[in-house]
């Protein structure tokens, strides 16, 4: 019998995994909804979905491996990168999805939050949380809504033989800013972003994409701290908004 490994726990969802079956427990159905649609519309390579059962989403796994992790150095090939930017420039340019993300108010007013409670309760140095809010507000702009992933970290995206097999996670798909994506998914790995950008065809504005990866960043601290996750290790968001300064 296969073992159960637990690929992620937290108190709002929980990832099991039980051989090539991955048990995605989520305590807000309306994520799994968009999980399913957004996998559903993705022109990319996603799990296949086997069974849904309220509060369990059953998919399968997907083969391959990803380009690394947060906090750790990437020993993948410069094609590997830019095939995972070919693979981001096609959901971008795919039809947008039925439903919206957030906006530009709600983000700004988010990051402002978030922004005071680092200071006030001296979880982050505030020279820090200045800076990277300057750094931030390159970000917070009109953009031309994309097909994004909304939480595009190295570790939801599989390889092959260099070749992308499977995008997983897509709780957080939406209507947003295609940079976004790109910011997340060479957060840590900022030496990557050219080969990502060359696989994506485009120029980019690299000012937008330091905004995002500081904007990121400071959202998810505490988010991070308060479910058990470091965000101060080697490599890991805290070091990426030092990185800027």
């Amino acid at each position: 019998m296969d073992e159960v490994e637990v690929v992620v726990a937290h108190s709002e969802r929980a990832t099991l995994r039980v051989g090539d079956v991955f048990l995605k427990v989520d305590t807000d159905q309306s994520r799994i909804d968009v999980e399913v649609e957004a996998m559903a519309l993705a022109p990319v390579p996603t799990p296949e979905v086997l069974w849904r059962k309220p509060p369990v989403l059953a998919i399968a796994a997907v083969p391959g491996a990803t380009l690394g992790r947060l906090g750790e150095p990437s020993t993948a090939s410069p094609e590997a990168w830019a095939r995972a930017g070919a693979a981001i420039r096609q959901l971008h340019d795919a039809p947008l999805p039925p439903w919206p993300g957030r906006g530009l108010d709600e983000l700004t007013a988010e990051l402002d939050r978030e922004c005071e409670m680092f200071v006030a309760k001296g979880v982050l140095p505030a020279d820090l949380v200045t800076r990277n809010r300057q750094v931030a507000e390159a970000a917070l702009r009109p953009w031309t809504p994309a097909f994004t992933h909304g939480d595009l970290q190295i570790a939801h995206v599989f390889f092959e033989d260099d070749e992308v097999t499977g995008i997983i996670d897509w709780s957080e798909a939406s209507r947003g800013d295609a940079l976004y994506d790109l910011a997340t998914f060479t957060l840590g790995h900022e030496d990557r972003l050219g080969d990502v950008v060359a696989g994506y065809g485009t120029e980019v504005d690299l000012d937008v994409i330091r905004g995002w990866w500081s904007l990121r960043s400071l959202l998810v601290v505490r988010w991070l701290v308060e479910h058990g996750f470091d965000a101060f290790a080697p490599g890991c968001e805290v070091d990426v908004l030092r990185a800027r300064m």
